[in-house]
C-alpha cells in the first residue's frame, strides 16, 4: 500500500448529509403512521356511530312493532260473565268438593236465592295466587254458577296482581292475569272455567307456580276456541303491561258500581256497590248477603214516591 493512499472515511460533510436524509426518512414514516391512525380511528368511529344508531333503530321498531296491547271485552278491566253454556256450567258445579259424611248426616241449611226481577251486579276480584281467592271460589262456585244460570246475577272477575313478588321471581300472579285476559280476549265462552280451574288447583304462595306453557296448557284443556293464538298470546305476555295497570287501577279506586271503594286485599267482592265482609268459605253467609243487596235494590227501585198535592184552581 502507497503512502499516499487514503482510507475510505466518509468527511464530516457526507456524515451530515446522511444523518439529515436518515432523519428525512425516519420523520416521513412517522407522518404516514399518523396519518393511517388517523383514517383507521375515524373509520372505527364511523362504524360504532353505524352500530349504536342501528341498534337504537332496531329497539325503537321493536317497540312500534308490538305495541302495548289491552284485552277486548273487558268492562272496567273485568270479565262479565252473564250466561253460561251447559258444560261449563257442569264443570263448574261439580268441581264443588262434597261435603264428607259428618257433614252429609247434618240437616241441610235452605240456601237464599235472590229473586228479584233486576239481576244482581257482583264484581269479584282475583289474585291467581291468593289462598282465600281459591277458598271463595271453591266454597261458593256452585251457588254461583246456579245464579248465573238462572238470570239471578251478573259476576264480574277482575284479575289482578297483588301477590306477583311472592313467587320466587317468576311473577306468577301477574302472568296468571294476563294469561286470564288471553282467554277472556280469543275465546270469551271459557273464561268462566278458566278462572275456575285457575282458582280451584291453585300453587302455594312462595312457589314458582306455573309456567307460562302450563297456563297454555290449561287454557287448552278447557277447550278454548284459536288453541294456537290463546297459546302464542300467553307465552309471548301480550297483556302483561295490562294486568300491572289493571291492578294499580283497583288500588287506586273507586271501583267500578262503588263510590268509594278501592282494592284492599283479594278476594275482593262487592255486589250492587256493596262489600262482602262475611266469611269466605260460608256459602249460606255469602247467600244471605247477596239476598239482602237484592231484596234493598228491589225496595229502592218499587218505592213509591210521595205524591205532590195538587193546587185547586180558585173560582
Amino acid at each position: 500500500m502507497s503512502s499516499d493512499e487514503t482510507p475510505n472515511v466518509p468527511t464530516p460533510r457526507n456524515s451530515r448529509e446522511a444523518v439529515r436524509e436518515k432523519a428525512q426518512r425516519v420523520h416521513a414514516a412517522q407522518s404516514r403512521a399518523r396519518i393511517m391512525r388517523r383514517i383507521i380511528i375515524g373509520t372505527l368511529a364511523v362504524v360504532a356511530v353505524g352500530a349504536i344508531g342501528t341498534a337504537v333503530t332496531l329497539a325503537v321498531s321493536a317497540q312500534v312493532s308490538k305495541p302495548q296491547l289491552s284485552p277486548t271485552g273487558m268492562h272496567g278491566d273485568g270479565v262479565v260473565v252473564s250466561e253460561l253454556s251447559a258444560s261449563t256450567a257442569s264443570d263448574a258445579g261439580t268441581a264443588t268438593p262434597t261435603p264428607d259424611s259428618s257433614e252429609a248426616e247434618a240437616p241441610a241449611e235452605p240456601t237464599a236465592e235472590p229473586t228479584t226481577a233486576q239481576k244482581v251486579d257482583i264484581h269479584i276480584y282475583v289474585d291467581y295466587l291468593s289462598d282465600d281467592a281459591g277458598e271463595f271460589e271453591r266454597a261458593n262456585a256452585r251457588q254461583l254458577t246456579n245464579w248465573i244460570s238462572e238470570g239471578a246475577v251478573t259476576v264480574t272477575y277482575h284479575p289482578v296482581a297483588l301477590l306477583t313478588a311472592s313467587s320466587n321471581g317468576t311473577k306468577y300472579s301477574l302472568r296468571a292475569a294476563a294469561a286470564a285476559a288471553c282467554v277472556a280476549t280469543h275465546s270469551p265462552d271459557q273464561f268462566y272455567a278458566f278462572n275456575h280451574d285457575l282458582l280451584d288447583d291453585q300453587p302455594e304462595v312462595n312457589t314458582d307456580g306455573l309456567s307460562d306453557s302450563e297456563l297454555a296448557d290449561l287454557a287448552g284443556a278447557v277447550g278454548v276456541d284459536n288453541t294456537k293464538t290463546v297459546r302464542n298470546c300467553i307465552q309471548d305476555g301480550d297483556y302483561l303491561t295490562w294486568a300491572k295497570e289493571a291492578t294499580t287501577r283497583a288500588l287506586e279506586g273507586p271501583l267500578p258500581g262503588s263510590d268509594d271503594l278501592v282494592l284492599a286485599s283479594t278476594p275482593m267482592i262487592v255486589a250492587n256497590g256493596e262489600a262482602y265482609v262475611g266469611a269466605l268459605d260460608d256459602p249460606a253467609e255469602f247467600s244471605q248477603f247477596v239476598l239482602t243487596v237484592a231484596s234493598d235494590a228491589y225496595y229502592q227501585a218499587t218505592a213509591t214516591p210521595t205524591p205532590t198535592p195538587t193546587e185547586t184552581p180558585a173560582e
